[in-house]
């Protein structure tokens, strides 16, 4: 049974939540905040992290940059604004998916399933390559010149999209598609955020390949061996 850590100071919400998920038949670690959510995580292993932005002592991002520092697992961010900034920023820190309050539980139950569905490895799978990079589905791994490295997992998924179809050339709204869900309601400016990550990251470890913009269109890689 799949545990899942729940963090709000709202303790309405956390028991809501808490209700909800217990009833979908996953177990729940609750929290009040960032540094008692990290002390949860020392106590047992959660396989996601549902965490709220606005929070005393250490707020959201904090405590998402932090997971991300230490664990391997898919974070959620519940936030009560809408507007883009707050949700690229969420992004920046290393989450993985998010929700604006309020929101209906089957939704974020969906989320929390297909985040698990896809940080889960079915057994071995080919690695992908192109000149000396390695990229290795099964465990999220790029490897370059004997040396891993680990991605974010929305970074991942998207290197990993593009490198399965070199010179394709995918548009904003069918990478959205692909990598976020049919569910996801953020803007397409997300895409180009995580593309950003990418070029910066790989820019400066590979001349294999380069991710190249279509104007208008979208983003394709491009092998450069």
């Amino acid at each position: 049974m799949e545990r899942i850590l729940v963090v709000d100071d709202d303790p309405n919400i956390v028991k809501f939540v808490t209700l909800n998920l217990t009833e979908a038949g996953y177990r729940v670690a609750a929290a009040n905040d960032g540094r008692q959510a990290l002390a949860r995580l020392k106590e047992a292993p959660c396989s996601l992290a549902v965490v709220d932005v606005m929070m005393p002592y250490m707020g959201g991002l904090e405590l998402t940059k932090a997971i991300r520092e230490e664990y391997d697992i898919p974070v959620i961010i519940l936030t009560a604004k809408s507007h883009i900034d707050d949700k690229a920023e969420g992004f920046k820190a290393g989450t993985d998916d998010y929700l604006v309050k309020p929101f209906e539980p089957q939704e974020l139950i969906f989320r929390i399933e297909a985040l698990l569905r896809r940080y889960k490895a079915e057994g071995e799978t080919d690695s992908i390559r192109i000149g000396n990079v390695s990229i290795y589905p099964d465990n999220y791994t790029v490897e370059i010149e004997d040396k891993t490295y680990m991605l974010p997992l929305k970074e991942f998924e998207l290197l990993q999209l593009l490198a399965e179809h070199p010179g394709q050339v995918f548009s904003r709204e069918q990478l959205i598609e692909q990598i976020w869900g049919i569910f996801y309601e953020g803007d397409e400016r997300t895409v180009d955020v995580h593309i950003k990550r990418l070029r910066t990251r790989f820019t400066k470890l590979t001349e294999d390949f380069t991710i190249k913009t279509v104007r208008g269109v979208g983003y394709f890689l491009e092998p450069c061996v």
